[in-house]
């Protein structure tokens, strides 16, 4: 089978398209004939050697595949072949991908794969940002970094569901559009003003009570000062690079929270993964959830998607088109 394979870490010269062997099928897992595969910047750190859940080299790239199961492994039930399903995974950037059952979502009626592979990730990500790491409250405010990004542009949403006055920061008026469009209140361009300052000036001096970060270095520091009496902080990524240390003292001043997220450590707790896949599905089927797809681009022009995607001019999820669905 074709995939997009790395032998070392690198730059964008490094990702290349081989065939490799089919994955074989393991007890516990299913194997899905891919037909699109979400990009994630978390894909262009593993390609980096900065992921640090990432398979090392030689490794095939990707977290989320779509398309129809080919085959049950044991111990499996709910699923047989044919079944059209998104998956986490590793090793989306491929035809054929295999996937821990627990890890698998049936896809609702009317969810085409391009959609599929562009929405387990941010939605599971921002649905336990806003319900899990902080339960977002009604009438709070809530600051979002990249928000025109893929769990950004999530976040925003689901944070207006709770009830929330969402603060969004972009680097154009043409990401500041579609943040507005999906229900943010305010945009801060973070290339013109400092966001920290604008959002005191938006809150009358008050703050947030929260701010997701996925950013890191760059906006790490500043949360702080954004962020009210007794605000949290959820750090959970870095693409700017890791911050400095914190120093007790920096929180002690506004009785700050601070507290990192990442989404595997929710599926340790089943009961609440399976909520949210359901939660995230059914706001989708509500029509309460849009999935924003910026480019879809074929398999063998992943280097392309990965320099789309660390250009920062995307806005919303890119997608590879691996194979054809099933008639």
């Amino acid at each position: 089978m074709r995939a997009i394979r790395i032998e070392q870490y690198g730059g964008l010269e490094v990702l290349r398209l081989q065939d490799v062997p089919l994955p074989r099928c393991e007890a516990g897992h299913v194997v899905l004939r891919v037909e699109a595969a979400g990009v994630n910047f978390a894909d262009t750190r593993h390609r980096a050697g900065n992921y640090p859940w990432g398979e090392p080299p030689p490794t095939t790239l990707g977290l989320e595949a779509c398309g129809a199961i080919e085959e049950v492994g044991k111990g499996v039930s709910g699923y047989k072949a044919g079944d059209r399903v998104a998956a986490l995974t590793n090793g989306a950037y491929a035809e054929y991908a295999r996937a821990p059952a627990s890890m698998v979502i049936p896809l609702p009626e009317g969810m085409d794969s391009v959609t599929g592979a562009a929405f387990p990730l941010q939605a599971l990500t921002a649905y336990h940002l806003t319900h899990t790491a902080h339960v977002v409250q009604e009438h709070e405010t809530v600051l979002v970094h990249a928000a025109a990004g893929g769990v950004g542009l999530m976040l925003v949403q689901l944070a207006k569901l709770r009830g929330a006055r969402v603060i969004g920061t972009t680097s154009s008026e043409e990401k500041a559009k579609a943040i507005r469009e999906l229900g943010g209140d305010e945009v801060i361009n973070y290339t013109t003003s400092l966001f920290d300052e604008e959002v005191l000036r938006l809150t009358q001096g008050a703050g947030v009570d929260v701010a997701y970060d996925a950013v890191g270095r760059a906006t790490f520091e500043r949360n702080f000062n954004a962020l009210k009496l007794f605000g949290h902080l959820v750090s959970f990524g870095a693409a700017s690079g890791i911050p400095e240390p914190v120093q007790p003292r920096v929180l002690y001043a506004k009785s700050l929270k601070l507290s990192g997220f990442v989404l595997y450590a929710v599926a340790r707790l089943p009961s609440v993964w399976a909520q949210g896949m359901a939660q995230v599905v059914k706001l989708w089927q509500e029509g309460k959830l849009r999935v924003t797809v910026h480019r879809v681009l074929p398999l063998e022009e992943a280097a392309e998607a990965h320099r789309l995607l660390e250009s920062r001019g995307s806005i919303g999820k890119i997608v590879l088109r691996v194979g054809k669905a099933a008639a």
